[in-house]
């Protein structure tokens, strides 16, 4: 139980590098990226490559972060240079990644087992310094004008166009950066499962979205600082649930997509009846005020004649 609910940990904050830039597309830009699936495995593909052919690890991991850079762009290009809508221009890369991400990899998959990744550091002691430091440097990018600017697009890019800022960048540059962690996160999920496959992003945008619904619902959303560490704890809640549920003996390891899409369903649906229902009493609360007032005034009347 304890080893499950440690691996748990660990995976979840590495795929916390993940939902940050799922937070970045989905929450600040507001923007329906499904590029997710695919640059997922352009990260991972990326290093795992780069680290059997001898090249350093951390490298190969910076080489699979600026693919999903790369990739980013290109669904930002096609939404903003290409006048394409923009959940249409986020399909279009997934299906081309799924074919670049096969010529990357060069077969199905590739096993990195023999091979030294970043993972030789304890991971203990790696993976919460990465997440802190990405946290770290991505807060202080959001409070640069840059940063405001990006921002600002998402919240109402006709008002930031009115100040003289050029929208389409900001956009294209938010997206890139989403995916770009997003990579990381397949290039560090690759090092730490030994292997790269080029299916192992199908689904890292629900992932990814759990995260941060979960994040916000559980722990809010109050500033964007608060929110980031909400989304990094989010992902931990998600795989710890996940663990635990898959311990269900009816449950099988086939049935994670399912559990996925139930958690997301239930973080969803539980703010918003919980919010409904609080209303509702208060709403009940005032109707009791108001006619004890009405019987008193009544009364007081009653008493007066």
């Amino acid at each position: 139980m304890l080893s499950s609910l440690l691996g748990a940990i660990e995976l979840g904050l590495l795929y916390a590098l993940m939902a940050l830039g799922v937070y970045i597309t989905y929450r600040i830009l507001d923007f329906p990226d499904l590029t997710v699936d695919g640059s997922f495995t352009t990260g991972g593909a990326i290093a795992a490559v780069m680290i059997t052919h001898g090249y350093n690890a951390w490298l190969a991991s910076l080489a699979g972060f600026m693919g999903g850079v790369a990739a980013g762009a290109c669904t930002g290009l096609l939404h903003t240079k290409g006048k394409i809508n923009g959940l249409l221009s986020g399909i279009l890369m997934m299906i081309a990644l799924y074919s670049i991400n096969m010529r990357i990899l060069g077969k199905p998959n590739i096993a990195i087992m023999d091979e030294s990744t970043v993972f030789d550091i304890n991971p203990w002691i790696l993976i919460p310094l990465v997440v802190f430091v990405v946290l770290l440097v991505m807060n202080w990018f959001l409070h640069t004008d840059l940063g405001l600017a990006l921002r600002a697009t998402g919240d109402n890019d006709r008002m930031i166009r009115s100040f003289g800022a050029n929208t389409d960048t900001t956009k294209i540059i938010g997206v890139s950066l989403a995916n770009g962690l997003v990579a990381l996160s397949g290039a560090l999920i690759t090092q730490s499962s030994g292997f790269a496959d080029g299916s192992m992003g199908i689904g890292m945008i629900v992932i990814g979205l759990a995260s941060v619904i979960i994040g916000e619902a559980i722990f809010g959303a109050r500033n964007v600082i608060h929110a980031t560490i909400a989304v990094v704890l989010g992902s931990v809640v998600y795989r710890i649930v996940v663990a635990f549920a898959l311990r269900v003996e009816w449950l099988d390891a086939s049935d994670l997509k399912l559990i996925t899409a139930i958690i997301v369903i239930f973080a969803m649906v539980f703010p918003t009846a919980s919010r409904a229902m609080k209303q509702k009493q208060q709403a009940k609360k005032r109707s009791a005020e108001l006619i004890a007032a009405l019987h008193k005034s009544s009364a007081g009347g009653d008493l007066h004649a």
